[in-house]
């Protein structure tokens, strides 16, 4: 297809293809709750989050595997929280212990919440609000800390809590290759967090490297489909 980049100039979406970002991203508003994809830096939509922290927009709930600091090369999560513009993380590892960073900071002084989800209930709650469920029953460990007055059915000889499913107002995503028509491509660690956060997003933008015109890319090497994507923005070089 034709290089979006040689439209950069504009601000006016072509169908999923949107000229940058900052476009991607203009109408994001105060309070939104946002999934970010990634794992330990790899596989996040840099550009977006770039995008993201210039924007702004404060109040956000993020949801991600965590926002420990990273290399100063690495654009993370931690940048929009040391930014100010995080109400409220849920993330299997908000922190690690003894290097919290913007983190540790922002919940020490009372300024923003944490919510510490176990990595398999997180993902099992987003796969949950993709496929439309209220939530699932998921098996109960003995003493379960997680619990938090949350419902507890047996079922056979096991007990299972149930977890309400979770939805994002929007989803940030990269992924490897997309078509115009929003089908993506992921290529290693991008197939962290990013398929099942595609499915939880009412606004799911994906980052790529690369993308094709409808019939350019293999159908049988797609992940996630067209369906889940809304919007598509090219990685700058």
């Amino acid at each position: 297809m034709s290089d979006p980049r040689e439209n950069s100039g504009s601000t006016v979406a072509k169908g999923k293809v949107y000229p940058s970002p900052e476009a991607a991203l203009a109408d994001i508003t105060q309070g939104a709750t946002v999934l970010i994809g990634g794992f330990a830096g790899r596989g996040r939509p840099e550009g977006l989050l770039r995008a993201l922290v210039s924007n702004g927009v404060d109040g956000l709930t993020c949801i991600c595997q965590g926002a420990w600091p990273q290399s100063p090369e690495i654009m993370d999560v931690a940048e929009l929280i040391a930014n100010g513009q995080v109400r409220k993380l849920i993330a299997p590892l908000g922190f690690y212990s003894g290097s919290g960073g913007p983190v540790a900071a922002f919940w020490q002084s009372g300024e923003m919440d944490v919510e510490t989800v176990p990595p398999g209930v997180l993902a099992e709650r987003l796969r949950a609000g993709g496929a439309g469920l209220a939530g699932v029953f998921l098996p109960a460990a003995p003493s379960d800390r997680f619990l938090g007055g949350k419902e507890v059915r047996r079922f056979g000889d096991r007990d299972f809590v149930f977890e309400s499913a979770l939805r994002a107002d929007f989803a940030l995503l990269r992924a490897e290759e997309a078509d115009t028509l929003g089908n993506l491509i992921y290529r290693g660690s991008q197939r962290n967090w990013n398929p099942v956060m595609a499915m939880a997003g009412r606004v799911s933008i994906a980052e790529v490297s690369l993308v094709h015109e409808p019939g350019g890319i293999d159908p049988e090497a797609v992940i996630t489909p067209g369906i889940f994507v809304n919007r598509v923005v090219l990685q700058a070089d």
